[in-house]
């Protein structure tokens, strides 16, 4: 299984990972904001994680890192 870490402090919500996700298991957080003030991205299943690295690849500012 694929594990994937998202830096929450690093992440400023532009969802650009969101919409690379094929399997669409990445959302917005609703619920906490980061230090700037920003609702950062997590992850929703893990278990549904292919690991094919769109949303790492995608991401502008280096915040995903994936694990298989």
């Amino acid at each position: 299984m694929a594990v994937v870490t998202i830096d929450e402090e690093r992440c400023k919500g532009c969802m650009l990972c969101i919409r690379a996700c094929p399997k669409s298991i990445l959302e917005i957080s609703k619920g906490k904001t980061n230090s700037k003030g920003y609702h950062a991205a997590e992850v929703t299943e893990m278990a549904k994680c292919i690991a094919c690295k769109s949303c790492a690849l995608t991401c502008p500012d280096v915040c995903i890192e994936i694990e298989k």
